[in-house]
């Protein structure tokens, strides 16, 4: 009985070797295909590789169900997505084999981690509960990380408190309020009678109609003529440009003022506003601010994804210590700079191709303190109206490049986001239910209420208002989240993202001319 027994571990030790060896053996012939030239057999044996990756990966996941299993699965699903990008060979040849080679790499790296933590775990037995504990109280720093960071941010950003001499007519420069549209329906006759109702005194209002397809845009702009805001017919941006970027681009050239707020259609103004946004400026002695606007509070039943997907955009910005990374916050929805930056810092020609220009232009200003992340406050009253279609096609629009279009980046953001927000769950309602050692209740449920606060402050600042349903749908945003950024993700490598009728691969992926003509 005893040999029966040693004679099944043995075969088992024997088969989980062999098809880790397997999974290693296409990881080393993924490194090397990245390096040849492109050929039909190239793409015949990416496809074939990446079909041996997942197979072989499944395989160790069913054998020995373990993290590390896990990790080494997920793994092979990202290096099957790196090996399809190779197959599909859509972009640029030099472009994509430097990026599929980057990414083999980084993926080899983290799996030589982790196999070498399983083979530890495995013949050394050093891993098991310490494992599980160390990751634990891992989840507990991270959430202490991201709760400073957040709270910081909240109290940094808020509005300044301004005297009546620091928002004096004679103290104010030029402004022109720059606005592009394209294909708009009633948001933006909305956002143009906010700004003529203001009583800022040396305003100009330009609105850009960025090709648009239907009637309505145009028609809406020059209505509000008699009102002094001027119209800009644009003009077709080459593939070298995102067509958002071409448009600030035709907008900064055509303004007159000494500062340009750029801002979308779905902002609303009160008469104030935009006195009270110079006003902080110049109090500040910034040369740019980005503005968290307030948010319309969404309805809890029908528009449960609005309130999922807004705060996770800001948690982004206000959430990780970005000054470790010389990345200040940044938020396109209204953005206010001096014309001098702009134009130093080489115009939006520097940022063609980028799908957060601003984040650009909040560096170069960073550089000198010349930058300020700002909260609209109830007195300046900058409200943003965006349905929960814009804020979803935003955010596939916007994840992946956010990463800098790197798989391998977007794998560890996404272990990131399961192991430091979702495992804190899972562990407390496994401890609860006894299915894993009560050891690792404690330190689970201190990340769980720490990731809880820092949240609900989040998605305060958004609405401006306390919502009880804050305290409950973490996860729920977590895992949307890792959706939408894997779906960005397979949008970008694989098929078109189209923002305003337009696909922004073109300009972002540098799709070659001769695939999107063939497709």
């Amino acid at each position: 009985m005893r040999q029966q027994q040693a004679y099944t571990v043995s075969c088992y030790s024997g088969g989980m070797l062999t098809v880790l060896l397997a999974f290693w053996l296409f990881s080393a012939l993924e490194l090397l295909l990245t390096l040849f030239p492109t050929s039909k057999l190239r793409r015949d044996l990416a496809v074939f590789i990446s079909f041996a990756v997942l197979v072989v990966s499944l395989a160790l996941l069913l054998l020995s169900m373990s993290l590390f299993t896990v990790l080494l699965f997920i793994l092979g699903m990202y290096r099957s997505t790196n090996l399809l990008r190779v197959a599909r060979a859509r972009i640029h040849k030099k472009y994509l084999r430097r990026s599929a080679l980057q990414t083999s790499s980084w993926l080899a790296i983290v799996q030589a981690l982790a196999t070498m933590a399983w083979l530890s775990d495995t013949h050394l037995g050093l891993a098991g509960l310490n494992l599980w504990l160390f990751i634990a109280w891992a989840d507990v720093a991270l959430a202490t990380v991201l709760m400073t960071s957040t709270f910081r941010h909240i109290w940094t950003t808020r509005f300044p408190h301004l005297s009546v001499t620091d928002s004096g007519d004679a103290n104010l420069p030029t402004l022109t309020v720059a606005i592009p549209a394209r294909n708009e329906t009633d948001d933006l006759e909305e956002c143009l009678a906010s700004l003529v109702a203001s009583d800022y005194p040396k305003l100009e209002i330009l609105v850009l109609d960025d090709c648009s397809q239907n009637k309505h845009t145009p028609e809406v702009i020059r209505s509000y003529a008699h009102a002094g805001v001027r119209f800009l017919q644009g003009k077709v941006p080459d593939d070298n440009w995102l067509a958002k970027n071409s448009a600030y681009q035709q907008l900064y050239t055509e303004a007159n003022g000494e500062l340009i707020l750029f801002c979308g259609v779905d902002v609303r103004f009160q008469p104030g506003s935009l006195r009270e946004l110079v006003a902080a400026l110049q109090h500040k002695h910034k040369n740019m601010i980005s503005l968290i606007p307030q948010n319309n509070v969404p309805s809890a039943l029908t528009s449960l994804e609005t309130t999922l997907l807004q705060p996770m955009r800001y948690a982004w910005e206000i959430s990780l210590p970005r000054r470790l990374f010389h990345r200040p916050p940044v938020l396109s929805t209204c953005w206010l700079i001096r014309r001098e930056i702009i134009t130093s810092a080489g115009g939006f020609a520097a940022v063609s191709r980028s799908v957060v220009p601003e984040s650009y232009f909040a560096r170069v200003s960073a550089v000198q303190d010349g930058y300020s992340f700002m909260q609209s406050s109830a007195k300046m009253g900058i409200l943003s109206k965006k349905g929960r279609v814009e804020q979803r096609a935003t955010a596939i629009r916007t994840e992946y490049p956010r990463v800098h279009r790197r798989i391998e980046l977007v794998m560890m953001l996404s272990l990131t986001e399961l192991g430091g927000i979702l495992l804190p769950y899972a562990l407390v309602i496994g401890s609860l239910l006894h299915l894993v050692h009560t050891s690792l209740w404690l330190p689970s449920l201190i990340a769980v209420i720490i990731l809880t606060a820092t949240y609900a402050s989040v998605v305060t600042l958004t609405y401006r208002v306390w919502l009880v349903r804050a305290l409950i749908q973490l996860p729920l945003a977590a895992v949307i989240d890792i959706a939408l950024l894997n779906y960005s993700m397979i949008k970008y490598e694989f098929f078109d993202v189209i923002w305003k009728d337009r696909n922004v691969c073109i300009p972002v992926m540098r799709v070659t001319d001769q695939i999107t003509a063939s497709e």
